[in-house]
């Protein structure tokens, strides 16, 4: 068994346009890890130097990770996480 990992539209370039892709770890750092090992460029999209990209929201089991324990948060087999772009701006 493994994680499902569900990528928003705007990513889907990187994992040949599948809405949700499989990775192991145990914990978010891993995880992501390898998505880029399966999925080259992702990982650029989701961390930098600081950890988590400001606008990318991540959560695990419908929980924000950065409530949860940010790169550090544990993930199990069963386990879902999504990505979702932050949305900002608007009309005037």
């Amino acid at each position: 068994m493994a994680i499902e990992v569900r990528i928003p539209t705007i990513l889907r370039s990187y994992t040949d346009g599948a809405k949700a892709v499989n990775a192991k770890g145990a914990t978010l750092e891993e995880l992501i890890g390898d998505l880029e090992a399966r999925h080259p460029g992702l990982k650029d999209r989701l961390v930098d130097d600081a950890g988590l990209r400001r606008f990318v929201n991540v959560y695990l089991n419908d929980e924000d990770v950065r409530f949860l324990g940010g790169l550090g948060t544990p993930v199990a087999d069963g386990d879902t996480v999504t990505v979702l772009p932050a949305v900002a701006g608007g009309a005037r």
